[in-house]
């Protein structure tokens, strides 16, 4: 769909309502299970943000690795296959860099504050 607001709009809207004007006015447990949900709120909007193009990307690397053609899902289970089965491993040409970008990618989404993901994206820029 292309209405107004978007998904990422809202989700991002919400968080931003709860932060600003709900916070302030609970404390004890009631304002732990805010934190709670507007960190998920900022997380959906981080994931509707990312997906389309980590997705995107992470599709193509699996492409060039598995010499075959899929969806995310697809090639990953692939994938996990052929590492369980031994016919892939770190040696493999391209693996280690595939999933290091795949778990740069989800530390985007996950946890974009997380001091090593800083420091890595640091070392990349």
């Amino acid at each position: 769909m292309q209405d107004e607001p978007t998904p990422i709009e809202l989700t991002k809207s919400v968080a931003d309502f709860l932060r600003s004007d709900i916070t302030p006015l609970i404390s004890g447990h009631q304002a732990f299970k805010l934190r709670v949900a507007i960190n998920i709120l900022d997380l959906v909007t981080r994931q509707l943000t990312r997906e389309q193009g980590s997705d995107a990307a992470e599709v193509e690397r699996l492409r060039a690795l598995l010499g075959e053609d899929g969806s995310v899902t697809e090639l990953n289970r692939a994938l996990a296959e052929r590492i369980a089965k031994g016919e892939m491993d770190i040696a493999t040409p391209g693996l280690a860099e595939h999933l290091w970008a795949t778990t740069i990618d989800k530390l985007a989404v996950d946890q974009p504050n997380y001091a090593s993901y800083k420091r890595e994206l640091g070392r990349n820029s």
